[in-house]
């Protein structure tokens, strides 16, 4: 049972709605204004950029502190060597545990995101999870991440459109996890993290999915494009 305690803190530290609550306290209901989404780029154009930029800050770390938890707690050895917390005992496994250890790792994360999109806070209707997916990929790979943040910009800069750089970094992340276990040489010799795969198609494809109403708004041409509001 205590190996679960890491995925179900995951959950609630991610369904922490922030952009909710920093809309709040400026006397705003951030879901009747704008996309109604309580995410950092509604929370930017509607209540302003510092509060966007806290948003999102917030939103990241929801992400990047309960996967560094999932590593932390679930490892290769014999001997514990990284965070301690009094009420977890870290969960040590062998070489031949790998796939197990790598899926509650990225289970861990995928919880964080999914208590983000889906938060029981907000009648299980949360933001996006661009910025907290950013965040449990900074710890599961960071490298990659670096690449997805060239792609989102690239796209921002030639569309303007913050949820069409959105989803091509989301619908590049499956490609990215290919190509570095194929530029490690991890692929060709087995070793590469196949949880990780999944992790990512299944959040390139939640991505998208919640992206569903933008992409109709591309359709009709009546997607709004990038202008935030001034504070």
């Amino acid at each position: 049972m205590n190996n679960w305690l890491p995925p179900l803190i995951a959950f609630l530290l991610g369904s922490i709605p922030f952009g909710l609550l920093i809309a709040k306290s400026q006397g705003i209901n951030i879901r009747e204004h704008g996309s109604g989404n309580i995410g950092a780029t509604n929370v930017l154009r509607t209540v302003g950029k510092k509060y966007g930029i806290t948003c999102f800050i917030l939103d990241f770390f929801k992400g990047f502190i309960p996967a560094l938890l999932g590593v932390s707690f679930f490892y290769f050895g014999d001997t514990h060597h990284s965070m301690a917390l009094g009420f977890l005992k870290p969960y040590a496994m062998h070489s031949d545990d790998q796939f197990f250890t790598q899926s509650m790792q990225v289970f861990t994360g995928l919880c964080a995101i999914l208590g983000h999109n889906y938060s029981p806070w907000v009648n299980f209707k949360g933001g996006k999870g661009i910025a907290t997916s950013a965040g449990v990929l900074a710890v599961l790979m960071p490298a990659g991440l670096v690449i997805l943040i060239v792609i989102f910009i690239l796209t921002f800069k030639l569309t303007r459109y913050v949820s069409v750089a959105s989803m091509a970094g989301a619908a590049s992340l499956p490609i990215i996890v290919l190509g570095g276990s194929l530029y490690h040489g991890k692929f060709q010799d087995g070793t590469w993290n196949k949880p990780l795969l999944i992790f990512a198609i299944l959040i390139a494809f939640l991505a998208i999915w919640k992206h569903r109403s933008n992409i109709k708004n591309l359709i009709n041409g009546s997607e709004h494009k990038f202008t935030p509001k001034k504070k």
